[in-house]
């Protein structure tokens, strides 16, 4: 294992051991981890589902949703797959090259968890406070004025950061004491000055996890002035602001932590930081879709509506196959002897055992008894 400091030496493998210090309990994780990336993966599926197939969730507050559903389904794939192998295989290593790659998926796809929450808070705010105007500023072309400016935002801050960390040399160590590649862990390995790094991404982390949290807050403001002031008592409103706000404010919490606990002096042990960077990103993923299931109303009656074809589907089904087996048991048996074929005993051993029964062999009797008479 090459962990000797080299001037002359950059190293391009690296070995991931997030909860090393757990030592055998480590790969005990693995359950744990794998129910929340199972329950990300269905929640968020069936999300996308359900918004994608019934027209009456098309309109731009469940788009949002469903957009916020895909991001939630892919961040977990980007980077739990390899931390479940590591945890019960031990498959520790990555290149440097697969080392990038994951930290530009996993903070590309991570910076839009409070970008849509924005464009959530601006649907809010259009809907209560410009209701009459709300269909025009959603229309597409007045809507893509709100977008462009944060995703342009987001890619340049993210490539940067990605960028400069792919620029430096890594002679301390190749071993990283984390589950997946974030951009502090990977560049507190260099050997270099750091400084634009540290600048950099924390320019990334103020200005787009926490501009879009300030934005979310001023436009709920206004949004309860305004609810307040007309003394209309708009519930439904207030439920979908506290629900974003609530959620924004557990993810941003755990972002900051992971964030500045690298790059200020402070007492967490190095697994205790390892799952706070991981549920930062997994906590979302597992329970923004449980939220806007549970608390949306619409999106809850259609699964509602769902199960209940599903389960009527299955009765159908189950029906029909047993209406077809009795069918042919009472052709079969009303069938003369003379005519019966040697398949007659497989055929009502069939039968029989679809109904749990176990006449197979008094069947079998009846059946030579009738052939010697017929003799």
């Amino acid at each position: 294992m090459k962990d000797l400091p080299a001037e002359n030496i950059s190293f391009t493998d690296f070995k991931l051991i997030g909860f090393y210090s757990l030592g055998e309990w480590r790969p005990l994780l693995f359950v744990p981890f794998s129910l929340m990336f199972l329950l990300a993966i269905t929640a968020n599926s069936m999300i996308i589902y359900l918004i994608t197939s019934q027209k009456s969730l098309h309109s731009p507050m469940y788009v949002l949703i469903g957009l916020m559903a895909v991001v939630d389904l892919m961040l977990p794939i980007f980077f739990v797959p390899n931390m479940l192998l590591n945890f019960l295989f031990n498959w520790t290593g990555i290149s440097l090259t697969g080392c990038l790659i994951q930290m530009f998926s996993l903070h590309f796809v991570g910076t839009f968890q409070s970008t849509l929450l924005l464009w959530m808070a601006l649907d809010r705010y259009f809907a209560i406070c410009k209701p009459l105007y709300y269909h025009k500023y959603m229309e597409i072309p007045n809507f893509v004025k709100f977008v462009v400016v944060p995703v342009i935002r987001n890619v340049l801050l993210v490539v940067a950061t990605v960028s400069l960390a792919g620029k430096l040399s890594f002679c301390v160590t190749n071993i990283i004491d984390h589950c997946f590649c974030e951009h502090m862990v990977l560049v507190q390995l260099a050997c270099g000055d750091i400084t634009i790094n540290n600048i950099v991404g924390l320019l990334t982390v103020f200005f787009i996890p926490t501009a879009d949290f300030i934005l979310i807050n001023i436009s709920y403001i206004v949004i309860f002035t305004s609810v307040f002031k007309s003394g209309k008592t708009n519930m439904k409103a207030l439920n979908t602001c506290i629900t974003h706000f609530i959620v924004m404010s557990v993810t941003l919490t755990f972002a900051l932590i992971a964030f500045l606990s690298y790059r200020i002096r402070n007492n967490f042990s190095p697994s205790g930081r390892v799952f706070v960077s991981t549920m930062y990103l997994l906590f979302p993923s597992c329970f923004n879709p449980i939220i806007y299931g549970v608390r949306t109303k619409e999106i809850r009656q259609t699964f509602i509506k769902f199960i209940k074809n599903v389960k009527s589907l299955l009765l159908a089904h189950f029906s029909s196959d047993e209406l077809d087996v009795m069918g042919v048991e009472a052709d079969v048996q009303n069938a003369p002897a003379s005519s019966r074929s040697p398949a007659y005993d497989k055929l009502v051993e069939v039968t029989d055992l679809h109904h749990g029964q176990s006449k197979t062999g008094l069947v079998c009797e009846e059946g030579r008894a009738s052939s010697l008479k017929a003799e």
